[in-house]
């Protein structure tokens, strides 16, 4: 022990343990402070009973002996904060070089765990900026899962850990698979495995047993949860073809068997599963269900989400069956069955469909947003974000049609209740763009003078609804979502009162586009129509005249479209094409020439009750 100290000691003046703890405390140790953090002994002065301390954000800081005794921990030469200090060009060459090894250094410096966060603390701006830290721990952290020697959690928030001697990753990943309990975790330990295959040098002793596990668990989800059946199905197969060691314990237990069985369920199953598993099971259709599979797959795009839409026409190129979806398509779009996800994909891909983009895709496009407008009413779609933002559309939309259909559209834009003035304008003006001799269609329009809507009783009653639900219901209560997010205070930090003023901005015009449409809107029931020609209450027989096939068209008002069924609006361009027309007169349709066969009344369309006193909205 240093000689002052233990005159200090036997002078009673310091505390024997204390003068131990600082005698290792001599000017240029490093150590840590539980406040101040790292620092390095610079001098002492015992006569004032002072040892001070260079931290790192304070130089020359004055501590008692005894203080200093209790609070300081003196680090080693092999600490990473001490390697830092004295020698950070070494240390930044290491990272460089070697980062496994600058890594364990840090979790050694740290009791063997650190955050990903806590290692960039200890590194920058010292070794790196914030940028060059992200870049560098991207790469890191690759060497350090190659490396077998960490433990590299799946979460940010939990520690790196050295792993312990004599357990290897391989191993490490069979026991996060063993204690998995829940489905949902086993296929994620599966992907694990998986992922790190290579860590396996006894693959048949190690994971034959897995695969047994898996397809159990597997079979037994089948019935209540068949998109982790999917899932750990798909799972093991990558494994399967990763060792050729391995063989399946349930023979029968294969991808398209799964399809076949699940055939019916498919469409409410695959968008459960991750993109990528989706796509292997599309990839499978043809293999799982033979002759059938387009059939199924043209269905499963018409009825399904974006995702899916976006990845089965490659599962129809790779097949060689391109014409087969070509033809799906053309009918939807002809028939404005086409859902807004298969419009918003078309769109996005039109270099690939030329031939599909034409002034009827705009129809199909109006037909997708009215029924939308009925399912979640107010709400702006993707399919209404890529009308009104891609500019040029309308001009690959146009660019060769006919100026009789640009006029029709125009007709239609006109009509619709679907958008504001001033967004109906922009429209309008881009069609007007490609056929200038149109504006006069629309220069001097007033949105005041609109002609009378022709609908049906029930569906003027649901607009009604709409209208009732929309003033006593929603807007109410969105003036009570503003008054209370109002009472938070700070208007312009508060996101409640933003979001709730925007929906009152869309309230506001959901109401006077209702208002003006059931205003405009005449109710009748179809009654008898006249079918000496093709008029609004009618249903239409026509045959093509190229491939003489037959199709039906029911001719109703401008709410009762229902493409499925095939009853148009005759709002529509076909509607508008065949009214007017008698049987046995050819009409130019937008896909076609067609022969009117017969005209025959449509069903007559029963109004409530009290549809029958109100022919004018009482509410408006």
């Amino acid at each position: 022990m240093d000689a002052e100290l233990e005159k200090l000691v036997e002078a009673g003046k310091l505390p024997s343990k204390a003068a131990e703890k600082l005698d290792a405390l001599k000017p240029g140790t490093f150590c840590l402070h539980k406040s101040w953090g790292f620092g390095r002994v610079a001098e002492w002065n015992l006569l004032l009973n002072q040892i001070v301390i260079d931290f790192t954000g304070k130089k020359g800081h004055p501590m008692q002996l005894q203080y200093a005794a209790e609070n300081l921990t003196v680090i080693p030469a092999e600490h990473f904060l001490v390697r830092k200090a004295s020698d950070l060009a070494a240390t930044k060459k290491l990272a460089k070089d070697d980062p496994v090894a600058l890594v364990r250094n840090i979790l050694e410096s740290l009791d063997g765990k650190a955050t990903a966060q806590e290692l960039s603390e200890w590194m920058v701006p010292d070794l790196f900026n914030e940028t060059e830290w992200k870049r560098w721990w991207e790469s890191a952290r690759k060497h350090l899962k190659t490396s077998g020697a960490f433990s590299i959690p799946a979460k940010k928030t939990e520690p790196i850990q050295i792993r312990a001697e004599g357990i290897s990753h391989a191993d490490e990943l069979i026991e996060a698979f063993n204690q998995a309990r829940q489905p949902k975790e086993q296929v994620a330990a599966l992907e694990q495995i998986v992922k790190f295959h290579q860590q396996f040098k006894e693959p048949e002793k190690q994971l034959q047993p897995v695969i047994a596990a898996v397809e159990n668990v597997a079979t037994r989800n089948q019935k209540l949860h068949p998109e982790l059946t999917f899932e750990l199905v798909v799972s093991r197969d990558d494994l399967l073809e990763r060792f050729v060691q391995l063989k399946t314990t349930h023979i029968g237990l294969t991808l398209e068997k799964l399809i076949v069985d699940e055939e019916r369920r498919l469409v409410s199953i695959l968008p459960k599963i991750p993109a990528a598993k989706e796509k292997r099971v599309l990839q499978a259709l043809p293999a799982a269900l033979g002759d059938r599979w387009s059939a199924r797959a043209l269905q499963l795009m018409q009825a399904t989400h974006g995702r899916m839409v976006a990845q089965i026409p490659h599962v129809f190129r790779d097949a060689g069956q391109h014409a087969e979806l070509q033809e799906m398509l053309e009918r939807s779009v002809r028939e404005h069955s086409a859902t807004s996800e298969m419009l918003v994909w078309l769109c996005a891909e039109r270099n690939d469909w030329r031939e599909l983009i034409n002034p009827e895709l705009l129809a199909a496009i109006l037909s997708a947003l009215e029924r939308e407008q009925h399912s979640a009413p107010g709400r702006a779609s993707k399919l209404q974000r890529l009308l009104m933002e891609d500019r040029q559309l309308f001009q690959d939309m146009f660019g060769n049609a006919d100026v009789g259909l640009a006029r029709d559209a125009l007709r239609r834009l006109q009509l619709s209740p679907l958008f504001d003035e001033l967004t109906k304008r922009s429209l309008l003006a881009r069609i007007v763009k490609v056929f200038p001799d149109l504006e006069n269609m629309i220069a001097g329009a007033q949105p005041q003078e609109k002609a009378a809507l022709v609908v049906s009783w029930s569906s003027l009653e649901k607009r009604k609804a709409e209208y009732e639900e929309l003033v006593k219901k929603k807007i109410p209560e969105n003036i009570k979502e503003i008054a209370l997010a109002r009472s938070y205070g700070d208007l312009s930090e508060n996101f409640e009162y933003k979001a709730a003023k925007q929906m009152q901005a869309v309230l506001a015009r959901q109401r006077a586009e209702l208002e003006q449409a059931l205003q405009n809107a005449r109710g009748t029931s179809f009654e008898n129509p006249d079918t000496s020609r093709v008029s609004i209450g009618t249903i239409v027989s026509v045959r093509d005249k190229a491939s003489r096939k037959q199709e039906t068209y029911t001719i109703l008002g401008a709410w009762d479209g229902n493409p499925d069924r095939h009853i148009i609006s005759y709002q529509t361009a076909i509607g508008q094409a065949l009214l007017g027309h008698k049987a046995g007169e050819v009409v130019a349709l937008p896909n076609g020439e067609f022969e009117i066969l017969s005209i025959e009344p449509a069903p007559v369309d029963i109004p409530a009750p009290e549809a029958v006193s109100e022919a004018e909205p009482a509410s408006v």
